[in-house]
């Protein structure tokens, strides 16, 4: 667990100003240790970036260098002025496939004008997600239940392994190729395995897992990323005679980015404001739900309307920094949280290290051998899936149970960008349906009770033949009507005589227009039958809208009390069924009862008198 989660700072600020300034939250907590930590996991993170970057930027058109330019100033950016303490901002995959199919009709890939256009959908993009932070619409992410996150998280980690096979097996699977089409392009090439590239990915792998076991104070990635890049280079010289396939990240620019100016036109305006709201709303899906997988984990808070206004500005600010539409990276993220990050710091230290090694080291990433970078991604995916959790939820609940499995296949095998969605919509369903079903249960007195307290009906209970009570757990509101409205006529052909009905109310949360009109003819119909229809322990929001709509005009009781209800409707019941009723299951019988042998025996006193 992250201990800085529910660390406070020791002096507390205005509210308004840590909106403002999200990072003096964490601030205080900085310290010697967090410092190393952070330091060592944006080195790390700044390592993996570097072959991730550049395929980015390829898939989205733009020239190699714009992968990682998109992460450097945004992710500083985001990780000061946003929510998560572990949320990392650059260049994804899925934003790159949208940046491609928006642009590359517009202009030819790679050109001056296609760089342009993409500064502008950068610009639009963190404008729109900056005014939806500030109009604090950061409640649309409550919409991303729990389930959802889990299973996208799951199916992300499984993409991203799969997406390293080719890198780690040396084979050849088209770019952009969907998880199905992967996994056949794999089986149909296992013969052609290369050898060298897998036994320099898998010793990485290895030392990766066997450091983080037995040395777990030392960083593992880093560790096995040099193991796999000395192992490639003795592979290299013992092998000189012939080639052994791996490839390595390659030379880069040596470089930081350069300021940029979107193109302002109106006609550039018009061409890319439709994709731009596309990628706010997925990239904002995505950061969002990142942030708060790996806050399962760390028990961090997180704030959707700060997450947006930071999404918002770091893609604002990247635009004049020659980056393209950036969100929060699975990649990233899950690498700095399991390399052990503390705070934002680590994003910064990861953009700082980036340039650093663009400035002073870029030739020597020519000798970082892509098979490596593919274990490292394999650890990386293994730690996202949270076994634990999704393990709890499918023992526990068959409806959120439903929701993870659709979301992580959805995340396979629909596009990345719809598979949020359909979760959402899924969990939409599945609550709409709850919530249009309230419980609606019969009650009685309970004889086994000393104070006769009303309990759900269970077997061998009596019910009173001509009072009936219903506990009503939910909220009456328009998807509810004809649910409630069938209990209620339900009682009309399971026991006709029941005409006067009791609702014990205290478990109705709203009620609205149409379910206030809904009772209010309820309440006439049975007052026309020679019942009525009663309620008590409503809510004064509850009777406010009965109110309104003429719920009392038309017959309908409001009791305070039980007691005060049963002594006003008992001795309203007829006296024909009640004198012949073997139930007698509230106390006002008793009463009742007594007062019916006084009337006889006063009537047979009066008989022998005339006689």
């Amino acid at each position: 667990m992250n201990t800085l989660a529910n660390t406070q700072p020791a002096i507390v600020l205005p509210g308004w100003l840590y909106r403002m300034l999200p990072f003096l939250k964490w601030w205080p907590m900085v310290n010697r240790g967090t410092v190393k930590n952070d330091l060592i996991a944006g080195l790390t993170g700044a390592i993996i970036v570097l072959p991730q970057g550049v395929a980015f930027a390829t898939i989205a058109g733009l020239p190699p260098e714009y992968g990682l330019y998109a992460a450097m100033m945004p992710a500083i950016v985001g990780a000061l002025f946003g929510s998560s303490w572990h949320l990392v901002s650059g260049p994804t995959t899925a934003i790159s496939i949208v940046v491609f199919s928006a642009l590359s009709p517009l202009a030819e890939p790679g050109s001056a004008q296609y760089v342009q256009l993409a500064l502008t959908l950068t610009f639009l993009t963190g404008f729109f997600q900056l005014a939806m932070g500030l109009a604090r619409m950061g409640a649309l992410v409550n919409f991303i239940s729990h389930s959802v996150v889990i299973g996208f998280t799951a199916g992300a980690a499984v993409l991203i392994a799969a997406s390293q096979l080719k890198n780690f097996f040396g084979i050849d699977i088209p770019r952009g190729a969907h998880f199905h089409e992967i996994l056949m392009h794999f089986a149909n090439q296992i013969g052609s395995i290369n050898p060298y590239v897998t036994a320099t990915g898998a010793l990485t792998l290895a030392v990766g897992i066997l450091v983080k076991k037995f040395f777990p104070r030392f960083p593992y990635m880093i560790a096995a990323m040099l193991a796999g890049s000395f192992f490639a280079l003795i592979l290299d010289h013992l092998l000189a005679s012939g080639p052994t396939g791996i490839r390595t990240v390659g030379a880069l620019p040596s470089h930081l980015p350069p300021l940029s100016l979107p193109d302002f036109s109106m006609d550039a305006l018009k061409h890319t404001t439709s994709s731009a709201l596309a990628i706010t709303m997925l990239a904002l899906t995505e950061a969002v739900s990142i942030s708060r997988a790996i806050a399962v984990k760390t028990q961090q808070r997180i704030d959707g309307n700060q997450e947006f206004i930071g999404q918002g500005l770091s893609n604002l600010v990247g635009s004049f920094f020659s980056g393209y539409p950036s969100s929060g990276s699975f990649n990233r993220s899950g690498l700095n949280h399991a390399a052990g990050a503390k705070t934002p710091l680590a994003s910064v230290f990861a953009s700082i290290s980036l340039a650093l090694i663009l400035l002073l080291v870029a030739p020597l990433a020519a000798y970082l051998p892509i098979p490596a970078m593919a274990g490292i991604l394999f650890l990386v995916a293994w730690g996202l899936i949270d076994f634990h959790h999704i393990g709890e939820i499918l023992r526990t609940s068959r409806q959120e149970s439903v929701v993870l499995i659709v979301t992580l296949l959805a995340t396979l095998f629909v596009e990345l960008e719809f598979a949020i969605y359909v979760g959402v919509i899924l969990s939409l369903m599945l609550y709409l349906n709850r919530t249009s079903k309230p419980e609606v249960e019969a009650v009685a007195p309970d004889p086994d009770h000393a104070s006769r307290k009303s309990t759900a009906l269970r077997p061998g209970m009596e019910e009173c033949p001509q009072l009936k009570m219903l506990r009503i757990n939910g909220s009456v509101f328009f998807g509810a009507v004809n649910h409630v409205q069938g209990e209620l006529l339900n009682i009309d052909e399971r026991v006709p005589t029941q005409k006067q009905v009791l609702l014990l109310a205290q478990g109705m949360n709203f009620v609205d227009t149409a379910g206030a009109d809904m009772l209010t003819r309820e309440a006439e119909r049975r007052r026309g039958m020679g019942g009525g229809l009663a309620l008590y322990g409503a809510k004064p929001a509850v009777l406010d809208t009965l109110a309104k709509v003429g719920f009392f005009r038309q017959g309908g009781k409001l009791f305070t009390a039980k007691s005060e209800a049963l002594r006003t409707l008992v001795p309203r019941l007829d006296e024909a069924t009640c004198r012949n009723c073997t139930a007698r299951i509230f106390n006002e019988c008793a009463a009742k009862a007594g007062a019916h042998a006084t009337d006889r025996s006063g009537v047979a006193e009066a008989a022998a008198v005339a006689a």
